[in-house]
Formats: C-alpha cells, structure tokens, sequence
C-alpha cells in the first residue's frame, strides 16, 4: 500500500519531482506538466488526471517535499518488489498499470499479441507465446525510437537541403527558359528580317535586270523598223526606176546597191538562272531545312508522329529526304484538284518497250526490241519513254500503275542524253532529271546519279502519286495510300516531262 501511494497515477512509476495540484492530488512534475501541455494543444480546459477538477487557468506546481523524501526513502524496497515482479512474484505489483480483464499488473509483453500483458495472461493466454519483460520491451522500443528520431531528423535535414535546391534550380531553370525563348525569337527575328531584306535586294536587282533588258530589247526592235522604213523607201526607190527609159534605167540600176545590215539578235535572254545560281541554291537548301528539317524537329519536340528521316548535307540540287505523312483530307483534295492526263510520246520510246491503251501502258516486251525508225527523240540504248506533255509552270498531278518493283519513275528536261549507252541516259542519273526508284527492298530517290535511300517502306500495291508544284520548285511522290513518300526542293529552269525507266517484264500504265 505504501509502494501505491508513492506511484505517480500518470506514468505509474514511483515519484520523481512530485507536485502537488490544489484538487490534493499529486503527480511528477514533468507528467502533469505534458498532461496539461497536450489538453493546452487541443483547446481544452485544464483538469485533473484523477478526479477531473477543472481549473480555470493552468494551475501553478508546488513541490510536496514529504513525498520526495518517502520516495527516496523507499527506492531501495521499489528496486526489490520490481526483481520480484521479474521472477514472477507478487511483491511490488502496485508499481505497475492493471490488466483490464483480470485486474494484476501488466509485468510482460507479448511478441505475437504485440500488447502487454499480466502474470495470468501469461499463463492462461499466451503460454507457448514468446514474452519478455514489459520494463526491457520499453527500453527496447525507446531505443527504437531514439533511432527513428534520428533517422526523421536526417529526413528533416535532407528534405530542407531539397527544397533549398529545388528552388534554387527552380530560379535557373526560370532564367534558362527566358534565355532560351529569347534566343529563339532573336534567331526567328533575324532570319526573317534577313529574308525580307534579301528579297527586297533581290527583287530590286530582278526589276533592274528587267529594265535593262527590256530597254535593250526595245533598243534592238527600234532599229529593226527604222531599219524596214529604209528599206521600204528603197524598195520604192527601185520601184521607180522600172518606169525610166532604157538608157536611164540602165544607167540608175548600175548605180543602186542593197544595204547592208550587221545582225541584230532576236533573243531576249536574261540569263538570270547562271547570275542567281547562288541564290537560288541558298533557297532551295532553306527550303529543305525549313520545310523539311525544322518541321521535323517541331514536331518531334511537340511530341507529333513523324518518322525521321538522315540529314540531308548534299548540294542543293541533291536529294532532299522527306518525311512519310499521311495526307489531311484537304490536302488529298487538293492534290486531286490539280490531276493532269498524260500520255507516253512514242517517238522517245525505247525499242525494248511496247506502246498501247491509247499510249498510256509502256510494257517491257522479253521477246526482244522492236524495229523502229530512227528519231533524235527516242532512246536507243536506255528502256525509258517521256510522256509528250510537259510543263514549265504551275502544279500539275498524275498518278502511275507498275506492275511490279522494277522502275524509276519521275521527270527530266528535254535535254536529257538519248543517244549515249550508260546510265547517264536514265531518269534521275543526271543533273537534267530526278526520279524515284521502285525496288523490292527499299525506295531510293535519284538526282545527279546519287542515291538517297528513302525511309518509308517500299509499298507492296506499286501505284504511285506524283505531285509537281513548278513555281514552287518542289517534287513530290506518294504512296498508294497517298502518304508521301519523298519531296525534291529545285529550282526548275526549263521545261519539264514525265519519265519512265521500265524493267524487263515490267509494265506502267498512266
């Protein structure tokens, strides 16, 4: 009873700094102290731990020195009822918390259950249970907590030290981001001040250049009619004499002579093409990266589907890759809107190929070439035919079947080699053509006689589009599902023809 009355209700261990509170009861000071800290923290009134007087205010702690020196004077008879207790004896129990069910102090902790337990609970309950000491439990689990104390603590200090560089990053990345927005809009600004400047300086040097031929060329038609007024007034000169008497006119046509003229040329030749041949391949280089290159890249970055395709660093008549797209309805209607009908010349077909359909099939004949009068359009040695409609401005759309993947399909100038053995006579082996080529492992396009695989697949249905844009100096094929399959960005300078390279077996029908 003596050991009860020296036990702080509270923590139910003997007193350590007891205090008395003015309701008379008693407590350590540092358990009422938390007990009221916690009720201080959730709003609540002061009171007491045991009879629930409520206090208007936190009551002050007076030290009851009585109980300090029974506490003292009873720790060594404590220590020995808490070693009965560990062994299992009655001694002593009044220091530990009641069990709820059978009412004897909670001695042990139950590993399997997790709870603490009583000496009849032990027995009766938790027999084949592993136990130990609820007093080495505590020191074990506060030893627990001393470390996650530390390891919160650590947290603590690592997640201050992220936010700190969290925001830190934040503020460069936020300088970062406006350096590079600025960077870009000055790159845009300028390329498009440049361009509008350059075509300011080009148009300027392009009406100077009309000018002045046009004035050279109305200079030359100026003297060509003064030069048929004389003439004219000649001719009625000799007119006249043919009305003399003989001697007369004898004696005046001995005298009459026909002018005599240096040649005036008749051409009206700029030859622009040669004086802006750099120029147009900065434009045609531009376009390609323009149209070609950075809209990949956009679109790469805003994360849209477009298969990649190798960098192009050719010269600017080279191949110029292109991405495969599927068209928009709109485009596909457009495209539809510019269809042209074509027909092949025979007079260019080779003799290995076979005309019919109302010259709209080429058919590579295994039988052997035909006999055909010679022309200067026709090739002799290369099994190609152009088409006898051709164009020098505008956009235009045709569409070819081939029967199986073995033809070069495009458009050539006029000039093009007909008469040489060689590939030079091909379509697209030339700096005069440029062509798409149909083989069963892979698609390449041709310009110059350099090869540029294409990425896109080779279609397994072999109908293509071909859709040439003049003014826009750009060339494009497409597959039968008519996605593109590749673009040509040129400068075109004369007149261009459709053209077929067509393999043994192989037929093409426009």
């Amino acid at each position: 009873m003596e050991s009860q009355n020296l036990t702080c209700s509270i923590c139910i261990e003997r007193f350590k700094d007891p205090c008395t509170i003015p309701c008379g009861h008693s407590f350590c000071r540092s358990c009422v102290d938390a007990h009221w800290n916690a009720q201080h923290k959730r709003g609540v009134s002061f009171d007491c731990p045991i009879c629930k007087h409520e206090f208007a205010e936190k009551p002050p702690l007076s030290r009851s020195i009585s109980l300090c020196e029974l506490a003292e004077g009873a720790g060594s008879s404590g220590r020995s009822s808490r070693e009965g207790l560990a062994a299992g004896a009655g001694a002593g129990a009044g220091d530990a918390e009641p069990c709820h069910r059978h009412g004897k102090p909670l001695v042990l902790f139950c590993h399997q259950d997790k709870m603490s337990i009583c000496c009849e609970c032990a027995v009766k309950e938790c027999g084949s249970h592993e136990k130990i000491m609820l007093e080495e439990e505590r020191q074990k689990q506060q030893t627990i907590l001393q470390k996650k104390e530390k390891d919160v603590e650590k947290l603590i200090k690592e997640t201050e030290k992220n936010i700190l560089d969290l925001s830190e990053n934040i503020s460069q990345a936020n300088v970062t981001l406006e350096q590079t927005s600025k960077w870009v809009n000055a790159k845009f600004f300028s390329l498009l001040k440049s361009l509008a400047e350059k075509q300011v300086d080009t148009e300027r040097f392009l009406e100077e250049q009309r000018h002045h031929t046009m004035a050279e060329a109305q200079r030359r038609l100026a003297e060509l009619t003064e030069r048929t007024q004389e003439l004219l007034e000649n001719k009625e000169q000799i007119r006249a004499l043919g009305e003399l008497p003989d001697t007369e006119l004898i004696k005046e046509s001995m005298l009459v002579k026909v002018p005599e003229y240096e040649d005036i040329a008749t051409e009206v030749n700029p030859n622009l093409q040669e004086r802006l041949s750099g120029v147009t391949e900065v434009l045609s280089r531009l376009s390609k990266l323009v149209l070609e290159d950075l809209d990949r890249a956009v679109c790469t970055v805003l994360g849209h589907d477009k298969q990649a395709s190798p960098q192009d660093k050719r010269p600017v008549l080279a191949v110029v890759p292109s991405p495969a797209a599927s068209l928009a309805p709109g485009l596909r209607e457009g495209l539809h809107s510019h269809r042209c009908s074509l027909t092949f010349d025979p007079r260019t077909a080779n003799g290995h190929l076979s005309l019919s359909h109302g010259n709209t099939r080429a058919e590579h004949l295994s039988s052997g070439p035909r006999e055909l009068p010679e022309d200067k359009a026709r090739f002799d040695h290369t099994w190609q035919v152009l088409c006898c409609q051709g164009f020098h401005q505008g956009a235009h759309y045709w569409e070819l079947e081939v029967s199986k993947p073995w033809a070069y399909v495009g458009v050539t100038y006029e000039s093009i080699p007909r008469k040489e053995k060689g590939k030079r006579c091909m379509v697209g082996m030339n700096e005069l053509s440029w062509s798409l080529q149909l083989d069963e492992k892979q698609l390449s396009a041709w310009h110059g006689g350099r090869q540029e695989p294409v990425s896109a697949p080779p279609p397994s249905h072999c109908r293509l589009g071909v859709h040439l844009d003049y003014d826009a100096g750009t060339l494009t094929f497409y597959g039968p599902d008519q996605s593109r399959l590749h673009a040509f960005h040129c400068a075109f300078t004369h007149t261009l023809f459709p053209a077929c390279w067509v393999g043994e077996g192989v037929s093409v029908s426009l």
